[in-house]
């Protein structure tokens, strides 16, 4: 048996009783160390003869294999893991992995789509079918309100204010914010609740959902997913899109308009607005007055 094989060996033996490590992780633990077994016979080294050198090498490697940086990362990571074993081991007296850094691995950016993008999923929608009107109010209130995709399919006839140019939102934890509403979201609502929805069989318990599927029940999130696939498939769109990309389209374009960040974070509901100490420097007025300047479908 080579070194590499006894070495290994004794390494997934460590990981399986000293670490306690479940079998998925000792395999990605195991990949990780046969890769660099792989590197190191080319050069006809052992485990313990390998030095800081030898792994600047193998990581340019990696990066030579055009790696991302998340998968170098996890790589590093194995491999200290194995220097760690021969140090304690007492094989080696000096841990060659110790200076070894892990790339910086950006925050991978959310796709965002374009205006001309988001007006031609909305265009693609065929308003001869009964869930048309109800698609479209949807497109318009997810990219106009910037809402998750729970908080739509939750949305309730108690939570429009129309009157005042909101809607209020419940989000994570319960917290509660009120969102300026656009002119097309109230238009396409109206719509959709006069001419389609009115004239439903809806389920008891069911009639304060604003959007509801044909069985007359709340909407479910992969519905909501479903709608929006199909729409991209059928204007050819190439970008991989969910829900989610409406809202983060709605803060770039918000952004990018001009917008106040601190009224783009409110209104995505990392914070409420509904409590006094937000209203001591943030009031419902700045909010209006941001969507109405910025958002593109105020500015038509």
């Amino acid at each position: 048996m080579s070194d590499w094989s006894r070495y290994i060996k004794d390494f997934v033996s460590f990981l399986k009783i000293e670490k306690g490590l479940a079998g998925n992780s000792i395999d990605a633990y195991l990949n990780d160390v046969k890769k660099l077994e792989d590197f190191a016979v080319g050069l006809s080294l052992q485990p313990t003869e390998i030095r800081y050198e030898h792994l600047k090498l193998f990581i340019g490697e990696l990066y030579d294999l055009g790696l991302s940086a998340r998968s170098q990362s996890r790589i590093i990571s194995g491999i200290k893991q194995f220097f760690l074993f021969l140090l304690l081991e007492e094989e080696i007296k000096v841990d060659p992995s110790k200076l070894l850094e892990s790339p910086k691995i950006g925050r991978k950016l959310p796709e965002v789509l374009e205006v001309e993008e988001i007006d031609a999923l909305i265009e693609a929608i065929d308003l001869s079918k009964p869930e048309g009107h109800r698609n479209k109010a949807i497109l318009e209130t997810l990219y106009s309100c910037g809402l998750r995709v729970s908080e739509l399919v939750n949305l309730k006839f108690e939570d429009l204010f129309f009157n005042e140019g909101f809607v209020r939102i419940t989000g994570k934890g319960n917290k509660q914010r009120l969102v300026p509403v656009s002119p097309s979201v109230e238009k396409e609502i109206d719509i959709y609740c006069t001419q389609i929805r009115n004239h439903m069989r809806i389920k008891r318990g069911q009639e304060s959902y604003v959007f509801l599927n044909r069985r007359g029940s709340q909407l479910t999130r992969v519905m909501i997913f479903t709608i929006i696939k199909n729409l991209a498939n059928e204007i050819g769109l190439k970008k991989t899109i969910s829900p989610h990309t409406f809202r983060h389209s709605f803060a770039t374009h918000l952004l990018e308009g001009g917008a106040n960040l601190r009224a783009i974070q409110e209104m995505l509901g990392h914070e409420s607005i509904l409590t006094t100490e937000i209203y001591t420097h943030l009031d419902q007025g700045m909010l209006k007055e941001a969507i109405t300047s910025f958002h593109p479908r105020n500015m038509r």
